[in-house]
């Protein structure tokens, strides 16, 4: 999931950064079906749009959910907050809890409804100020409701600050599980998770202490074997350089097997930027059944940024790999200090000709006189994979987007969904004076019928 980026000076260390509308509903039977998406709160088959906010008129103190509900032309205008002042949710609603900063989705009891796990990193937690929680929110007939506490599995008094968040089925057992980066580590919950709790173990992956520190976890099916794998992004310091590193993890039915590592990118000295890796995606770029793994460095070359993609095989990624940069042959422009391209990275098929595609932001980009000005590219996928060639850009310079060229960041979070079910994705760009959707068609993404969104929303479209 996406991220914010925190700036740090690493030494020979580094640590990972780290009133509800509501009504109690009752669950759905024990044999109801387990949601189709795993964002879908309500039940009605709609996806759900879930972001962190401070309520109406900013009067929640520390933090909270804004969902809005899907329909189906996408985001719709029915809304709904919790909080921890909402009813049957741990702790109250202090300030500086960020409750809701970080999200993902599963329906961890299997009851037909979506629900939301979030962290609130500023909660207190005992004698521990700023300790941070992790709380499963549970959906419901009428959205989310009420909530339960995950147990923090690390050492005692140790970092409760959830940096980063994923769900997947990690043992193939039909419950899902919840990945965490907590404390530099990445702690793997076994469902079923239960209003009542954890029912299984809890696995801590710490790869080697002295030099990796996890900061992002990113779940998806690499190989054929049903199981949910995870792919951990993490900082490497030693005495001589400070890097990134993607670390493959294999599901398994017993235990989690870990695997192969690859390097994303690297500086020489140990003084640079915390959290180096950024956001990531898995999907299937060449259509060959495997899942491949596309992760933004927007940080790469003084944050001229690149993006790595590690294609999927039969036991996990295989030794193919494919860098991209604003200097790659048929993507359009050059690389340039701080355009940051990688920054947000999202999959799907634009085309409707079943390769997923890509769309990567470059929120820095520097267009005529307005530095921040921001573009976004959409790269497609092919037999021979993820290419350059063909691909999209789009600027609010681009015939038929509208507005004009301003310091916004234009495409700050992009988001591929295919929210009108017509089979090829929508491309949603975030950006600071008005965000934007454009279509998805049998040619690519289109500026036919582009249209202003709510770009609060976008942040919300889960991977």
């Amino acid at each position: 999931m996406k991220r914010p980026f925190r700036t740090a000076l690493a030494a020979t260390t580094v640590a990972a950064l780290t009133g509800g509308l509501l009504t109690i509903v009752t669950a759905a039977p024990a044999s109801a079906a387990p949601a189709k998406y795993a964002d879908d709160f309500n039940g009605d088959g709609f996806r759900d749009y879930a972001v962190y906010s401070h309520g109406p008129g900013d009067a929640n103190k520390g933090g909270g959910v804004l969902v809005t509900f899907g329909t189906a032309d996408g985001p719709g205008t029915k809304t709904q907050f919790i909080d921890q002042s909402s009813a049957g949710v741990p702790g109250t609603d202090e300030k500086d809890d960020f409750f809701g900063e970080v999200r993902t989705a599963a329906d961890f009891n299997k009851d037909g409804y979506g629900d939301l796990a979030v962290s609130a990193n500023g909660e207190n937690v005992g004698s521990h100020k700023n300790n941070g929680t992790v709380t499963v929110l549970w959906g419901g007939a009428k959205g989310l409701s009420g909530g339960t506490a995950l147990p923090n599995k690390g050492a005692k008094g140790a970092s409760g600050l959830a940096t980063d968040l994923a769900t997947g089925d990690f043992n193939g057992d039909g419950n899902q599980d919840l990945a965490l980066v907590r404390d530099s580590k990445t702690y793997v919950y076994r469902g079923a998770i239960t209003k009542s709790g954890v029912k299984g173990s809890v696995t801590v992956l710490d790869k080697d202490t002295s030099s990796f520190y996890s900061t992002a976890v990113i779940a998806g099916k690499i190989d054929k074997d049903g199981k949910t794998d995870l792919v951990v992004i993490g900082d490497v310091v030693t005495d001589k350089y400070i890097a990134s590193d993607a670390w493959f993890i294999k599901g398994g039915k017993a235990k989690l097997y870990p695997g192969k590592t690859l390097r994303l990118e690297s500086v020489k000295g140990n003084g640079g930027q915390a959290e180096r890796g950024g956001d990531g995606v898995i999907a299937d770029f060449d259509k060959d059944g495997y899942g491949d793994i596309a992760i933004g460095t927007p940080l790469y070359d003084r944050y001229r940024g690149r993006v790595t993609l590690w294609y999927g095989g039969s036991t996990g990624p295989s030794s193919r790999t494919a860098r991209f940069t604003q200097a790659t042959k048929g993507i359009k422009d050059t690389p340039e200090v701080d355009d940051a391209f990688g920054a947000s990275v999202s999959a799907g098929d634009v085309n409707g000709d079943g390769y997923r595609d890509l769309a990567v932001g470059a929120y820095g980009e520097k267009l005529g006189t307005h530095a921040y000005a921001g573009a976004v590219h959409v790269l497609l996928g092919s037999k021979s994979g993820l290419t350059g060639t063909g691909s999209q850009w789009f600027a609010r310079d681009t015939p038929g987007v509208p507005g004009g060229l301003d310091d916004e960041s234009f495409g700050n979070t992009v988001r591929l969904r295919d929210t009108n079910r017509d089979g090829k994705a929508d491309l949603y760009i975030s950006a600071n004076y008005g965000s934007i959707l454009l279509r998805g068609s049998t040619k690519g993404i289109t500026t036919t019928g582009a249209q202003p969104v709510n770009g609060d929303i976008i942040p919300g479209m889960l991977q």
